[in-house]
Order: C-alpha cells, then sequence, then structure tokens
C-alpha cells in the first residue's frame, strides 16, 4: 500500500503566482485592471484638474477640521475669493480625496491650490502668508483686487 505524505517543506508546494499563468492570461488580467483602474482615476483627476485650473484659488476641506477653518478664515480676512469643496458632504468625497493624494502626494486637508498651483495644506499656507508671499500669489491668481 503507498503512504501519502504531507510535507510542511514550502519549496515543494506549488505557489499560485501572476507570473505562472500562461502570458495571455496574464496579460489580459492586468490589462483589464489597468484599463478600470486608469479610467477611474483619471475621470476623478482630471474634474479636480478642471476645477482647479479654472478658479483663482481651491480649498479642498472638511468642515469638521479646525486646520480647514483656519485656513479659510485666513483666506476670508485676507479678502480672496476662494472655492471650497468639503470633501465631508460631497457623495464622492472620499474618492476626491484618493485623487488628490495621487496627484499631489497630500492625503491630508485642507489641500490649497492657487492660481493652479499646489500650496499644500494648513502649515505651509500660513507659512507662505508669514513670509509674505501669500498676497502676492493671491494678487497674481486673481483672487484679490490689485487695490486690497
Amino acid at each position: 500500500m503507498t503512504s501519502l505524505r504531507c510535507s510542511d517543506n514550502r519549496a515543494e508546494r506549488p505557489k499560485l503566482e501572476i507570473s505562472r499563468l500562461p502570458s495571455p492570461s496574464r496579460s489580459r488580467f492586468w490589462g483589464l485592471m489597468s484599463r478600470w483602474a486608469t479610467s477611474f482615476w483619471w475621470q476623478k483627476l482630471r474634474a479636480e484638474v478642471v476645477f482647479v485650473a479654472s478658479n483663482p484659488v481651491v480649498v479642498f476641506s472638511k468642515s469638521y477640521c479646525p486646520f480647514c477653518v483656519d485656513v479659510k478664515k485666513l483666506l476670508t480676512q485676507l479678502g480672496a475669493s476662494f472655492k471650497a469643496i468639503e470633501l465631508d458632504t460631497e457623495s464622492d468625497g472620499s474618492e476626491i480625496q484618493s485623487a488628490l493624494a495621487e496627484w499631489t502626494g497630500q492625503r491630508t486637508v485642507p489641500n490649497v491650490f492657487i492660481g493652479g498651483k499646489h500650496i499644500g495644506g494648513c502649515d505651509k499656507t500660513i507659512v507662505v502668508n508669514q513670509e509674505g508671499k501669500l498676497v502676492p500669489l493671491l494678487t497674481e491668481a486673481g483672487a484679490l483686487s490689485k487695490a486690497s
């Protein structure tokens, strides 16, 4: 009679690896994943890029975030016109935040853009203001009148 032997040696166990799939299956799998991911992220990202480019100042925010409140308060005190997107009230807010993270490398809010350029978060915006660079940026972007 033949005895069955169970081995704990991992080297003897077959591994399921994508690289072992036949080439057409592997390319079909990654092709579908790539098309899905690209189209999903590209649609979100493209919409945000267009929105940022078409507004002088955009703040991606969450209504309950104290840092977001500070940035919006600073911009209001300076007399800047800006668009605030409250991600916690948007139905696709988490997807927008993920797309922004892919674009800017910053996952946190606030996420501030002036003149289509990424400034950063609360700390960076406050530092730029303290250095005296925020008002010129806002003026150049058209968010402040030149008389301000």
